[in-house]
């Protein structure tokens, strides 16, 4: 039995894959790709540096009582 994540089943992603192509055609998947990825990228960094700040400000919070 495959393992499934949520409502990804390998159907579904196969239908969103065929419907990608459809819409958007083979050549413009790649570009598509990656600035999905880029996007993911910039969103992990910026949560990171947020959660970094606020550690930072409970630090000093802490030290000022």
């Amino acid at each position: 039995m495959l393992a499934t994540f949520g409502f990804l089943t390998p159907m579904t992603m196969g239908i969103v894959l065929v419907t990608a192509l459809v819409i958007f055609g083979p050549g413009k998947l790649p570009e598509l790709g990656k600035s999905l990825g880029n996007g993911i990228r910039e969103f992990r960094s910026a949560t990171a540096e947020e959660e970094k700040t606020v550690e930072d400000k409970g630090v000093e919070i802490k030290k000022l009582e």
